[in-house]
């Protein structure tokens, strides 16, 4: 990524990944880093900016994340958000306590529309807060931009050494022009001139690929799945005949999914790579038996994809490279990109076992979030129908089946979540909605069918909305949808007697169950 970049100084917040995003939205190349990122490798970066995030904790207290005071010092602008514009006071003279009345959700804001950060915002815009702590002094050189009601330093500036301190999160949609004021931020005052485009990455990254592999053979794990199936394109554009593609049917995809994934992919299909299949089923199945913990369940599951394409990579010959689907998600949710606290490991990066046989890993699509994939996927010129096509988790229904993993919880969350997605469609929801499937439960409960006592399982329904998969609300599907639903698969789906609707955002929820 030779190019300008913003870096992002992560102290915590749950909104790292959304700030970066933003920042790429307007087309500025951006990275997440912690803060105890030491200031000579930021200097070494030399970035166009940097944007410091919010945070859990009070700046004044000692054991709190802080920075040292020369970063503010390096002629390079600088973005506060909530913590860090706390911090920014703070560390360079102002004062931060205690506020005599918290701010929380979506508020109102009287900006200074002359101030760089505010050029082209409304003078009264909808910002969303969310601090106890707030700017009672701003340090020396500092004037006031923006306040509320309640907060007497919404945003404070100090133009001459472009320095910025903004409490509210102007990187939520609930923050009507936040996209407008991180613009301002990067195109205006950092002075970048936006050139992170999906047609350079691609070419970047063929260029990339083969330079890395040279004459050297590639074993690709292909699920079929938007991350696997853009990547296969992209290095069958790179490498050709040197790439294997490895499709792991480890029992717990989606009902027919194995087939549909043959069919695209295979001799028949559209590209002229090496398929091969792999029906691993029970091997999986009795690997995950008596096992419940979450993450253990993905440590498994990740240990037997490398085990099963070892395998594979000796039957086929000389294998030099693994390439993987890890999205920049994968690697901050991992804990490996920012500070923010590990939320689940990825089988693409936190699952894997520590030995692998292979001499290096190719991750090319390793800094793009998933809507850049997808872009990606169609300057390859993949189909919309596959691009496009419902997010699926790498561990597959393994997460989406709380407790152990049984060949008949398999089948029922498999049934059930065709009947949803068909369902759906037919309400033509499916456009509409971000991301819905159906998951199993381990709650078992007391029915009556058929004048019979039934003592079977519940099956929860999610569906959610979002831009960039870092934050989601629940959709609102039509109850009548919903009664269909819960209707067809009782009484289709033999040892299911209840049927939920899960309505939990994220955060505090995350997507997946597990």
């Amino acid at each position: 990524m030779e190019q300008e970049k913003v870096i992002v100084i992560d102290f915590g917040g749950q909104y790292n990944q959304l700030v970066a995003r933003r920042v790429r939205e307007c087309n500025v190349y951006c990275e997440i880093y912690s803060y105890k990122t030491d200031i000579e490798k930021i200097k070494e970066m030399n970035p166009k900016g940097i944007i410091l995030t919010g945070g859990p904790n009070s700046c004044y207290e000692p054991d709190s994340p802080t920075y040292t005071k020369e970063l503010f010092e390096l002629g390079i602008p600088v973005l506060g958000l909530c913590y860090g514009a706390q911090l920014m006071m703070h560390v360079l003279g102002g004062k931060v306590e205690k506020a005599p009345v918290r701010e929380y959700g979506k508020t109102e804001v009287f900006v200074k529309k002359d101030s760089p950060l505010f050029q082209g915002v409304s003078e009264n815009t909808i910002c969303w807060m969310s601090h106890f702590d707030y700017i009672s002094k701003t340090a020396p050189d500092f004037e006031i931009c923006a306040h509320t009601a309640d907060c007497p330093v919404a945003a404070a500036e100090n133009r001459e050494k472009n320095l910025y301190a903004i409490q509210f999160h102007p990187e939520v949609l609930h923050t009507v022009e936040g996209t407008k004021m991180l613009y301002n931020f990067v195109r205006g005052v950092c002075g970048c001139a936006g050139t992170w485009r999906m047609d350079s990455f691609v070419e970047n990254a063929i260029a990339d690929v083969r330079a890395k592999v040279g004459d050297g053979k590639v074993l690709l794990a292909l699920s079929g799945g938007v991350d696997s199936s853009v990547l296969a394109a992209l290095l069958a554009k790179a490498i050709g005949p040197q790439l294997t593609c490895v499709f792991v049917d480890h029992g717990l995809l989606r009902k027919n999914e194995g087939d549909e994934v043959e069919s695209v992919f295979g001799k028949d299909g559209d590209f002229d790579i090496n398929f091969i299949r792999v029906n691993a089923q029970e091997r999986y199945y009795a690997k995950l038996a008596g096992v419940t913990e979450p993450e253990q369940k993905r440590k498994i599951i990740g240990e037997e994809f490398i085990r099963v394409f070892e395998e594979e990579a000796k039957k086929i010959g000389a294998v030099d490279f693994l390439a993987q689907g890890t999205i920049y998600p994968d690697v901050v949710e991992s804990g490996l990109g920012g500070e923010s606290a590990v939320i689940k490991s990825h089988h693409n990066v936190g699952g894997l076992p520590d030995f692998v046989d292979f001499k290096d890993i190719v991750e090319p699509l390793r800094n793009l979030f998933k809507d850049e994939v997808r872009k990606a996927g169609l300057e390859l010129g993949l189909p919309d129908y596959l691009v496009y096509r419902q997010p699926f988790p790498g561990p597959g229904l393994g997460i989406r089946i709380i407790g152990e993993v049984t060949a008949e919880k398999v089948r029922i969350v498999q049934d059930a979540d065709y009947i949803y997605r068909e369902e759906i469609a037919k309400a033509g929801l499916d456009k509409g909605i971000g991301q819905y499937f159906a998951a199993l439960t381990n709650m078992r409960s007391v029915g009556v069918m058929g004048d019979e006592r039934t003592y079977d399982y519940a099956v929860a329904l999610r569906a959610v909305n979002t831009v960039d998969f870092m934050t989601a609300e629940a959709a609102d599907i039509p109850f009548e949808v919903l009664q269909t639903v819960m209707s067809r698969i009782i009484n289709e789906v033999k040892g299911v007697n209840r049927v939920f609707y899960d309505l939990t955002s994220k955060p505090p929820g995350t997507i997946e169950f597990e």
